[in-house]
């Protein structure tokens, strides 16, 4: 069984070497039908010269009956012998030739009329029978090898037209059957060396779009196999780090969350704080209920810091992605609460989340997600706005609930959009300064970022960082197969829109 090569190297190889064998062979071919053309074209000259040398003989054999002059006989005789010379000197070379027999023949119908020359020669003058009947015989004989020898040359002409015109329609059988095969070869090549080429290249462009997946090309071929590995290897390297670089980011947002949480638990401490002292220096003197009252206040106030913590604790380890069923409206609650001490005074957070909305996700993540995204849209209101976060249920199948719908938005959409099947659909829109139209595309990139780019008084909103926030959003809602959207207008807002599945998937 032919192995066929595994490396592009080899297959380019194996085509040069296909290539020049068949030229090799169209080269050999060419030879040998212009050798054998050669000798058909010889053979011609030679039949050509034996026919007039054959109208010599007719020639001199007429004037010898009608002058009876000794010259024109031995004319005649001469040209008898220069045709047998002919036969003599190629009669060998073209032996194989399907003209070789007939050439002998010839030669005999020579030998025959030599010697009735030579008898007509010394017949005497007197013996008039004799010399009519040699003359009438000489002439049938003269006019056979005439015959003969014009037949020979006329076939022989035919024989070198069709010869020419096999050998035209050999050659344009050849170039057709060469560039069929060469459009083969083209295609198989195409298939087995360019179209490996070309997807590598298609994934290179997604890689330098930005997505990190794992290259994989269908190929077999030894190159292809060690640059895909190798880019592989770049990208587990490359996500590695992202990873680490979300997890900075994550870091970083901790200082939000913890100046929110401060603010939060001032709250709980100083009602406990109040209740202590209370307790402490009237204990005596207040009555039992009273005293209760303190005690669970002291207690419930305690479970709301315990509470606090414990969210701000779960936020900042680093665990498994592993979705559970939650309740959107207190997720989001959670996350405004992380960032109430960051809240500037002019803005004003308006929740609009059905309490029977749930999403199957990691409350971890998807709590990253809400807190990069609402933290950019307070941070892109000047002075003063407003922050809505909204959700809806979104039907495929019968009437959907009115609400936000990706469909009915032509900003940019990233990720794959659950298709025929409901989904949970939440909006976060702010009256902020909006994005500029050429920036929009690029926001979702890693790394992008415009921060202190932007010195004027007229301030845009470009989303300030460090060019990972957004792109973290974008990642986290496509381990949830969902897809995030987003839409704006300078000087009127922005709005991020977010799709995810109904139900466990």
């Amino acid at each position: 069984m032919f192995k066929f090569p595994s490396s592009i190297r080899q297959k380019i190889v194996l085509g040069y070497y296909a290539g020049v064998t068949v030229i090799i062979l169209i080269s050999l071919f060419t030879l040998t039908e212009l050798w054998y053309m050669e000798k058909q074209v010889q053979f011609g000259g030679v039949i050509s010269e034996f026919f007039d040398t054959t109208l010599e003989i007719r020639r001199f054999e007429k004037n010898s009956f009608l002058y009876n002059q000794k010259q024109d006989f031995q004319e005649t005789i001469n040209y008898v012998k220069k045709a047998q010379t002919i036969i003599d000197q190629n009669v060998s070379k073209y032996r194989r030739l399907a003209a070789a027999p007939q050439l002998e023949s010839i030669k005999e119908d020579l030998r025959k009329y030599s010697l009735l020359m030579n008898q007509f020669a010394v017949t005497k003058t007197q013996d008039l029978d004799r010399r009519s009947a040699l003359e009438k015989e000489i002439r049938e004989q003269g006019k056979k090898i005439v015959t003969i020898a014009e037949d020979l040359s006329t076939a022989e002409r035919k024989r070198l037209q069709t010869l020419l015109i096999r050998t035209q329609q050999i050659l344009v059988s050849l170039i057709v059957f060469f560039s069929l095969a060469g459009i083969a070869i083209g295609q198989v090549l195409s298939r087995i060396v360019v179209k490996p080429l070309h997807a590598l290249e298609e994934q290179m462009r997604l890689i330098a779009e930005g997505s990190l997946k794992t290259v994989s090309i269908n190929s077999r071929d030894r190159e292809i196999l060690s640059l895909t590995n190798v880019f592989n290897k770049m990208l587990e390297e490359l996500e590695l780090r992202s990873k680490h670089l979300v997890q900075r980011e994550k870091l970083a947002s901790m200082g939000t969350l913890v100046s929110g949480v401060a603010h939060e638990l001032n709250n709980p401490l100083s009602n406990i704080s109040s209740s202590c002292q209370i307790l402490t220096e009237e204990l005596e003197d207040i009555d039992v209920e009273y005293k209760k009252e303190l005690l669970s206040q002291i207690s419930t106030q305690t479970d709301r810091a315990r509470d606090i913590v414990r969210s701000l604790l779960d936020f900042s380890r680093q665990r498994e992605f592993k979705k559970e069923l939650c309740q959107l409206n207190k997720l989001v609650e959670e996350t405004i609460l992380f960032l109430k001490g960051s809240i500037p005074a002019g803005v004003e957070t308006i929740l609009e989340i059905p309490s029977d909305i749930m999403i199957f996700a990691d409350k971890q993540r998807m709590q990253q997600a809400f807190l990069n995204l609402i933290k950019n849209a307070m941070e892109s209101i000047e002075k003063e706005g407003k922050v809505f976060i909204r959700a809806r249920k979104h039907f495929e199948k019968g009437k959907a609930e009115h609400g936000c719908d990706l469909s009915k938005y032509s900003g940019t959409c990233t990720g794959e959009c659950p298709v025929g099947k409901d989904s949970i659909d939440i909006e976060i829109q702010d009256t902020g300064v909006g994005i500029p139209p050429q920036i929009l595309p690029k926001i979702f990139d890693p790394f992008f970022t415009t921060k202190d780019s932007e010195k004027d008084s007229a301030r845009i909103d470009i989303r300030k960082g460090s060019g990972l926030g957004l792109y973290v959003v974008e990642e986290i809602i496509e381990e949830h197969s969902g897809c995030i959207g987003v839409y704006s207008e300078v000087g009127k807002g922005t709005s991020f829109l977010i799709r995810l599945p109904m139900g466990k998937t």
